[in-house]
């Protein structure tokens, strides 16, 4: 018997990795995390159950590509905001980065959830995540401490910690909007401005000036 409410469709080769990824997230936006099951994006994707296999070997092996792509949106998104702020400035460049931040989760907030559920993908399995999470982490250490260098920063703060904190802050702030609870905190400002606003504050404090 087959399920006569799921969509037909034919497919190119290799596209059929973007269907299912692609269907993964709608399910997430619709039921929550808790409802994906390899089963049910294949129903939604148009195949029989036993197709997405020949890609994923397991749920947490789907939700790892969905977590892939998002890091990549991520990495292109700061990417652009870095190519068009001076080099010679990295407290500007550090604004910029992350203004491409919260414009990124405001824009791909399924994914954010995604990336962010380590009970769900299998992070440190995934050659992309691990560098490109690596790289942006480099990214925020090496304009932190050019920053620091060229006395942008108030003097006495320590690397690590100016990492942590700025780090912390900027995920933190993008948790609380996508787990929601900006209603509840009686945020008035719209999202991505209230969470850059945050980001402006903290630089303004640890700034020189």
């Amino acid at each position: 018997m087959t399920d006569e409410s799921a969509p037909k469709r034919s497919y190119h080769h290799g596209n059929l990795v973007e269907e299912l990824v692609a269907a993964a997230v709608a399910l997430v936006e619709e039921k929550g995390l808790a409802a994906v099951s390899v089963r049910e994006v294949a129903r939604r994707a148009g195949v029989s159950p036993a197709a997405p296999f020949r890609h994923f070997a397991s749920k947490t092996a789907l939700m790892t590509a969905v977590a892939e792509q998002a890091m990549q949106r991520l990495t292109a998104a700061v990417t652009t905001e870095l190519v068009a702020v001076d080099e010679a400035d990295p407290l500007a460049r550090l604004r910029a980065m992350g203004r491409a931040y919260v414009d990124w989760v405001v824009a791909n907030p399924t994914h954010f959830q995604i990336i962010s559920s380590r009970s769900e993908i299998d992070f440190d399995a995934s050659r992309l995540l691990v560098e490109q999470n690596e790289a942006l982490r480099q990214t925020m250490i090496r304009l932190l401490g050019q920053a620091q260098a060229q006395g942008q920063l108030r003097p006495g703060l320590d690397l690590d910690d100016l990492v942590l904190t700025t780090r912390a802050l900027t995920y933190g702030v993008a948790r609380l909007w996508v787990d929601q609870h900006f209603p509840q905190w009686q945020v008035a400002r719209p999202p991505a401005e209230a969470m850059f606003r945050m980001i402006e504050l903290h630089l303004a404090a640890i700034s020189a000036d």
